[in-house]
């Protein structure tokens, strides 16, 4: 839901291309229904510490109002280009009204429930120096049954009837208004009771041969039973499938639930292990977090909830969709507070660069993106080392390896592995620092840990066109050349930046 999608905090994103470039989305008509909700943000500066308790005191400078919850998601679809109508209840407040009044402003349809003697949701958050300091939520469960007391001149005295109101049967009218022109559904579910019984809404939408998209929250996936996709976070995934061990494990289990439940593909969104896609049809595909300097994670899910429905419009494969997904979600969490992408945002930020994506992974995702880039047509490029220190000589040393071939896969030794190496004093930093570090440079796509001493096993499930090692080896001496020349591959030793040495570095730390 509001999880990170798809990133790992750090610097800016290394923006991914897309496989075909986004067409116009003006003839795109998503519905969305789901949980709507306000975000109320307070801006100020903190300098002091209150003298009546241990806590800040923020000097409120400005205060801003925005759609939240399936509202943003909404609000998303029209920024990127495509037209929408949102389905859902709120009160009949103030607060509702704002909310609708910034939607219609922004060219979202709005038909919404108003439910008498219920309060809209309301989400505050005090914001300082662009860091999120307190959220205060002002909800209350949404009645499925209400009472609407209406004139009529047939009656006697007073002309009142009190009338039973069933808000599941006015959501479902809302949704049969909509249908016949809608390219894809929506179902953003914050368990707050919009979507209190999902099944009727994604029958509806199957009669009327309209994909849905199924952002959930902790239903059982039965109750989503026949929906186009679904994109749960790991939390969420875990809840419906059991406890899951692995990438293998994960797979598995989510091959099960689409064949158990008539379920078309699945999202899983798994923080900074980025997200892995599972299609009935085309197999799965794990796709690496983005690197991004994050600065607020709020919203995106329901930024990738648009992405998805969106290129599911379209006819897009699952893969291709939670591409676009990940770039989106991306870009929203580089803004502060509740934030919406442009379609010439998306579009400018996907121009020009490399088709997957790079990051950190494990070793059985590898092997996935590895046959991905493979079958591309792209040649891999294979090397390994403990790099607990990253100096100058790593970094010409990568830069020269990678442009051997398309894609640069770095395999590093796990702590453990580093301690048998070169003994107790290391490594210097722990093995995801390592990771990360070079996870952040421009030459590397993807980095791996290993627990051996050598990389061999790796080196038998990816077979990289070429094997590469810096220092004064012989070819025939790097560990895991004969498995490279067994299959026909290269095995390549570069000179490395004279005066660079992690060990020499260590060693005059020490004497310092």
């Amino acid at each position: 839901m509001s999880e990170s999608v798809g990133l790992r905090s750090g610097r800016s994103p290394r923006i991914i291309s897309l496989r075909r470039s986004l067409p116009s989305l003006r003839d795109v008509h998503v519905l969305v229904i789901g949980d709507v909700m306000l975000d109320r943000y307070w801006f100020g500066i903190t300098e002091r510490i209150s003298q009546e308790a241990p806590v800040p005191v923020v000097d409120i400078a400005q205060m801003e109002d925005r759609p939240g919850g399936a509202a943003n998601t909404a609000l998303n679809i029209v920024s990127m280009g495509a037209r929408c109508t949102l389905v859902g209840a709120i009160g009949d407040d103030a607060e509702g009204r704002a909310l609708e009044e910034r939607l219609t402003a922004a060219g979202v349809v709005c038909d919404l429930v108003r439910v008498p003697d219920y309060a809209t949701i309301v989400k505050l958050r005090i914001v300082s120096r662009q860091r999120q300091l307190l959220r205060v939520d002002f909800e209350h469960p949404l009645p499925q049954t209400s009472y609407q007391t209406v004139t009529d001149d047939r009656l006697p005295g007073s002309r009142e009837l009190r009338l039973e109101r069933d808000l599941a049967s006015e959501l479902i009218e809302r949704l049969d208004r909509h249908l016949a022109t809608a390219s894809s559904v929506v179902l953003q579910d914050y368990d707050k009771g919009t979507l209190a019984t999902p099944e009727p809404f994604i029958r509806r939408a199957q009669e009327a041969q309209v994909p849905v998209v199924v952002d959930p929250k902790h239903k059982p996936f039965e109750r989503y039973a026949g929906a186009d996709l679904i994109k749960p976070n790991i939390h969420e995934f875990r809840v419906a499938a059991g406890p899951v061990e692995g990438y293998n494990g994960l797979i598995a289990a989510a091959e099960r639930l689409l064949d158990e439940h008539r379920i078309g593909s699945l999202v899983v969104t798994q923080g900074s292990d980025g997200m892995t896609v599972i299609d009935a049809e085309h197999g799965h595909r794990h796709i690496p977090a983005q690197t991004v300097d994050v600065f607020d994670v709020t919203g995106a899910g329901d930024t990738a909830a648009a992405a998805l429905a969106v290129t599911r419009s379209l006819g897009w494969p699952a893969a291709e969709c939670a591409d676009v997904a990940n770039l989106a979600s991306g870009l929203a969490v580089s803004k502060t507070g509740t934030a919406t992408i442009s379609g010439p945002e998306l579009a400018a930020a996907s121009r020009g660069k490399r088709v997957a994506q790079s990051g950190i992974i494990d070793r059985e995702q590898l092997a996935d993106v590895a046959a991905q880039a493979r079958a591309a047509g792209e040649r891999l490029v294979f090397t390994n080392g403990c790099f607990d220190i990253l100096h100058a000589g790593h970094v010409s040393y990568l830069e020269e390896a990678r442009a051997l071939g398309h894609r640069l896969i770095v395999a590093i030794n796990d702590d453990a592995s580093v301690r048998r190496l070169k003994g107790a004093g290391r490594p210097v930093n722990a093995v995801d620092h390592r990771m990360r570090v070079l996870a952040g440079l421009s030459s590397v796509d993807w980095v791996v840990s290993f627990d051996e001493d050598t990389p061999e096993a790796l080196l038998e499930l990816v077979r990289p066109e070429f094997l590469v090692k810096g220092g004064d080896y012989a070819p025939d001496a790097v560990v895991g050349a004969d498995i490279v020349h067994g299959y026909g591959g290269s095995v390549r030793v570069l000179s490395l930046v004279d005066d660079c040495s992690t060990t020499a570095i260590v060693n005059k730390l020490s004497e310092d």
